[in-house]
């Protein structure tokens, strides 16, 4: 076993507090990364305070990694020592459901094993990216391009292959009119993404502080979504919507935007239901779906993607002593636009 320092949240009620925590033997298919970023997402503090269920404590969270490899297994054969890497919201699954051998691994039938709070191929219980090392099954670790600025990948891991995922299945790109619901570390990126893949994209947020932003990464409107007038003014008109919202939204309001065949779909999680009309889907047959990360394989097609195109996402990089303050900040909306923890940072063992 490895002992490598860490930020740990003890109960669903403190802080999170330095620790440290016990990392498995490097296993033959295994690749034993050293952590540089970690990527602070929203789902974090959902999770640490119990919003999302009951877990068990202390909790290593974060699920946005990237690293260098500095072991691997004797049966490695798709990494080397040195090699850039990087880790998203999943570590494992079954690999024998109907999904899993479609290559759809994030919608296992059994559950895939997530990178904290699920329970690891040993039993324990998995442990997150707020540390300085992690052990990961080949098959689930990604390539990251050079062309991406280290820091500024972590967040892609999750914050960008939720939204590259549902904006690639519905087929973003030219002649289709997007709509990005909120603009924070999700909606950021759904908007670069989708403006990188051609499509007309609109911003739909609460007011419009952050106009100057959504213009500079590829907006072509953007509007208050505070104002009645919105909602008259565009109704029927999006192909897609895309909530990144995760506080409870009037959908039905939102799905009056969609045009005939239109999609709404979300990939923020409020913890409460989101109420929808039967009626409001029967006018012009509209949809509301969810969509929850990618494969593997789609991860890796998303980082290229990024990189082809120069995309990052926009980050403001900070030491492990200020977790804390940057969870306030996130719930605050205090962030431009995802918060990215320096492991080195980290208390030595």
């Amino acid at each position: 076993m490895l002992t490598v320092s860490a930020y740990a949240a003890p109960s669903a009620t403190e802080p999170l507090v330095p620790t440290t925590i016990e990392r498995r033997d490097v296993g033959p298919k295994d690749v034993l990364i050293a952590i540089r970023y970690a990527g602070i997402c929203h789902s974090d503090i959902h999770t640490v305070r119990g919003e999302w269920g009951d877990i068990a404590y202390p909790q290593v969270v974060g699920h946005e990694i990237v690293g260098e490899v500095t072991e691997v297994g004797a049966e490695v054969s798709k990494f080397e020592v040195g090699q850039r890497v990087g880790v998203g919201c999943m570590v494992g699954s079954c690999r024998e459901c109907e999904n899993c051998r479609a290559g759809m691994e994030n919608y296992c039938l059994k559950g895939n094993i997530q990178t904290y709070t699920g329970v690891d191929v040993d039993g324990s219980i998995t442990q997150g990216g707020y540390s300085t090392h992690i052990v990961v099954d080949e098959d689930f670790v990604l390539r990251v391009p050079e062309a991406i600025p280290y820091e500024a990948a972590a967040p892609l891991l999750c914050a960008g292959i939720t939204t590259y995922s549902p904006l690639a299945h519905w087929k973003a790109g030219p002649g289709k009119r997007v709509a990005v619901v909120g603009m924070g570390g999700l909606g950021h990126m759904a908007v670069k993404i989708a403006a990188a893949m051609g499509a007309e994209v609109t911003v739909l947020s609460r007011t419009l502080a952050k106009h100057e932003d959504a213009v500079a990464f590829g907006a072509d409107a953007h509007y208050a979504t505070s104002e009645d007038a919105t909602f008259d003014e565009l109704a029927n008109r999006f192909d897609l919507i895309v909530n990144t919202v995760s506080a409870p939204l009037d959908m039905n309001r939102y799905l009056s935007l969609l045009r005939l065949d239109g999609v709404l779909v979300a990939v923020g999680a409020p913890p409460e239901p989101l109420p929808v009309t039967a009626f409001t889907l029967f006018a012009t047959r509209r949809s509301f779906a969810g969509s929850t990360i990618g494969s593997i394989a789609e991860t890796q097609e998303m980082l290229d993607f990024c990189a082809e195109h120069g995309i990052a996402s926009t980050v403001e990089v900070i030491p492990a002593e200020q977790i804390n303050e940057a969870y306030e900040r996130v719930l605050a909306g205090d962030v431009r636009y995802r918060y990215v923890i320096d492991t080195a940072t980290l208390p030595a063992v």
